[in-house]
């Protein structure tokens, strides 16, 4: 679509102050799928020459907001850890086009905040630590749980930009279980739950996201029973968290969200030996 208000399009590497009506652009895929009549430029960050994806000497994995999700999804069938399977999960979970594939990026998809953003679901139930850079070059570092804060809400300053979404070395070697339902065949994401399972300490963490407002992280010291993680469920969402649009309504998005994460809680459980319970 064409943006008829944007005057303008800066390379990023320029620095210039930061105006209003401005948008940091990178693959544009979101920006340019409907009107967006309060731009006047956009800022690419498309030269800037990140590296996508980085191992760290700890085993941690850096992927830069302008890694695409293609890019992704390679490195991530290659990646020799427990979770890799998840990151291909994860990026299918869009059910979009190879040329979308080719052009979204994990920060476009973190920073639009929809429920259904599915690197949103998988950085949150990796753990995953957003770095947020601000004008002054200032930087922060905020938890992939906490970046989201509602449906289209992040928790980013007047041009603060996402530079990278880090993966602790740790939950990359997490077992993983991944449920996702829609109410059509290929339609959005009404409900996406990912388990992990810790073979460290046997801890695990269930995730629910795209049915509800923004993610929600469950971590347990040891493999819940059926009861103590629906409590944990029901206590910590509350009504107005299940998210209500075309795509399910909030009671339907409650039942699948409680469903699909006890099948994930039963399944690590018979992975550590615990059985079901």
């Amino acid at each position: 679509m064409d943006l008829n208000t944007v005057m303008d399009v800066r390379d990023a590497r320029l620095r210039e102050p930061w105006q209003s009506g401005d948008a940091w652009l990178g693959g544009g895929t979101y920006l340019f799928s409907e009107p967006q009549p309060h731009l006047r430029r956009l800022v690419d960050l498309s030269r800037m020459g990140w590296d996508p994806l980085t191992v760290g000497a700890d085993g941690s994995l850096k992927i830069a907001a302008t890694c695409t999700i293609a890019q992704l999804y390679r490195f991530g069938r290659a990646l020799p850890v427990a979770s890799a399977h998840l990151f291909e999960q994860c990026c299918r979970a869009f059910l979009a086009s190879f040329k979308i594939w080719n052009m979204a990026t994990v920060g476009g998809n973190l920073c639009n905040g929809l429920p259904a953003g599915p690197i949103i679901s998988l950085a949150a139930a990796l753990d995953g630590t957003c770095l947020l850079q601000s004008q002054a070059g200032a930087v922060r570092d905020v938890k992939v749980v906490d970046f989201i804060l509602g449906a289209g809400i992040k928790n980013l300053g007047e041009g603060e930009l996402l530079r990278s979404v880090t993966l602790p070395a740790r939950a990359l070697a997490c077992h993983t279980a991944f449920r996702q339902v829609s109410l059509y065949g290929l339609g959005r994401s009404g409900a996406l739950v990912i388990g992990t399972l810790d073979p460290a300490d046997g801890s695990m963490a269930v995730t629910i996201s795209a049915a509800t407002v923004r993610p929600f992280r469950f971590w347990f010291p040891l493999p819940p029973d059926r009861g103590e993680l629906q409590r944990a469920i029901e206590t910590h969402i509350g009504g107005d968290d299940w998210y209500d649009d075309i795509h399910g309504l909030p009671e339907w998005r409650r039942h699948m969200g409680l469903r699909l994460a006890e099948e994930v809680r039963q399944e690590l459980t018979r992975l550590c030996g615990g059985g079901a319970r």
